[in-house]
């Protein structure tokens, strides 16, 4: 498999995740704001290694995976988005399609960003693995059910993933 390719939109730069990215990572996924409609809880940093791990690991064996996302002018950290195969045990089957998914740091909220990288993301998506992927959002999560709207996603079943209300979107 060839380097995960880097991204760039007007103000992102879409770089493959690393180990280093770890410290960045932890700091998300240990925010409350984050997690509030991601499972609820926040990481241990044990279990944002094995996400990083995992990020890495989707390029290796998959050929896609998610991008670590810093603004051009600044290097600042943004979030983390792109595609997964968490073999997600759901009612709803959506598997042997990419799973997209956007998380952003609160520092970013609210200026467009999982918009911006996410259209970057699916246009390679688009080029090399089809135009068909899927999200799960949690039903009060407005924000990012926006971002899907604009990004193409549209609603095929609400079912619960592990005993939450969870919309399953397609594109």
């Amino acid at each position: 498999m060839s380097a995960p390719p880097v991204l760039a939109t007007a103000r992102l730069e879409l770089t493959a995740p690393t180990a280093a990215h770890f410290v960045d990572s932890a700091a998300l996924w240990s925010d409350p704001d984050v997690v509030r409609h991601i499972g609820g809880r926040t990481f241990a940093q044990e279990e944002v290694w094995g996400r990083v791990l995992r990020y890495i690991g989707h390029w290796s064996a998959l050929g896609f995976g998610y991008w670590v996302a810093r603004e051009k002018t600044t290097g600042a950290f943004v979030g983390e988005l792109g595609f997964a195969d968490w073999r997600r045990e759901m009612s709803f089957g959506v598997s042997g399609q990419p799973e997209a998914g956007w998380v952003i740091s609160p520092a970013a909220h609210g200026k467009g960003y999982a918009t911006e990288g996410m259209q970057a993301a699916l246009a390679w998506s688009d080029a090399n693995l089809g135009p068909h992927s899927w999200c799960i959002i949690d039903p009060h999560n407005i924000a990012s059910l926006r971002v899907a709207d604009k990004l193409g996603y549209r609603e095929v079943a609400r079912t619960l993933y592990r005993g939450d209300p969870t919309i399953v979107l397609k594109r």
